[in-house]
């Protein structure tokens, strides 16, 4: 069974209507694959020839805003929860082109040198290579404002890269994220559709039909002397 880890970042989710009903969502499938794994457990085993069904992915949410409020992160609780999952979700609205303060931190402090990437005092570190990370997305701004002719200039995937090379740098394959455009004025209809649509990818994963499509990691090997593994206290660091 494969494991899906949903870190979701939004400063207030009262004021979300997309943020707040997929993590309501992702919530939900959270707690009927706890139950459903509960049963199977105590069930009679199928008989053998019998053709299996696919096993939905158990589902683990942090809600990062309302876990550490005081932005004092558990690291050491964080990296267990990240070796655990198959898959990895970064989940939060889009703020100045970026992600939420307490999720730039959470990479900030969880993604250490010699555990996510580089080369520590334990050697290298591999803790998430050769998982998946997805990002689902929401922007205030209509799709139409991300283009040259809108207000924010480039199409959307121009702000990706961040993401993109911070997966790649820990070794993980960075999935097509799912976005939703004009989170401020979207119709019942459209989240309704939206919420379906993130529901359907979480209970299939790694089944997705494009799955064999998507290009491997690229390989980043960070040089041990450019990221010294013991550090070095007496300088400023930059």
């Amino acid at each position: 069974m494969s494991h899906v880890l949903v870190l979701a970042a939004h400063p207030d989710l009262r004021l979300s209507r997309v943020n707040r009903a997929l993590l309501d969502a992702a919530r939900q499938l959270g707690a009927d694959a706890s139950a459903a794994t509960t049963t199977t457990t105590r069930s009679t085993p199928a008989a053998s020839g019998t053709p299996s069904t696919p096993v939905a992915p158990s589902i683990e949410v942090r809600d990062l805003y309302a876990r550490y409020p005081d932005y004092v992160i558990d690291v050491p609780a964080e990296q267990a929860a990240a070796e655990r999952a198959d898959l990895i979700v970064w989940q939060h609205p889009l703020h100045w082109y970026a992600m939420p303060p307490l999720m730039k931190l959470w990479l900030d402090d969880v993604l250490t040198l010699g555990w996510a990437y580089g080369h520590g005092p334990n050697g290298p570190g591999t803790a998430l290579r050769g998982k998946d990370v997805w990002l689902v997305a929401s922007t205030g701004g209509p799709a139409s404002a991300y283009h040259p002719d809108g207000y924010n200039r480039y199409f959307f995937d121009a702000f990706l890269p961040p993401y993109e090379q911070t997966a790649a740098l820990c070794g993980l394959r960075f999935l097509p994220p799912l976005l939703m455009h004009g989170a401020h004025g979207v119709s019942r209809e459209a989240l309704a559709d939206h919420v379906a649509a993130y529901r359907q990818r979480l209970l299939s994963y790694p089944g997705w039909p494009e799955m064999a499509d998507i290009e491997a990691c690229p390989a980043c090997e960070v040089p041990q002397r450019d990221r010294p593994g013991k550090a070095v206290t007496s300088q400023v660091q930059p």
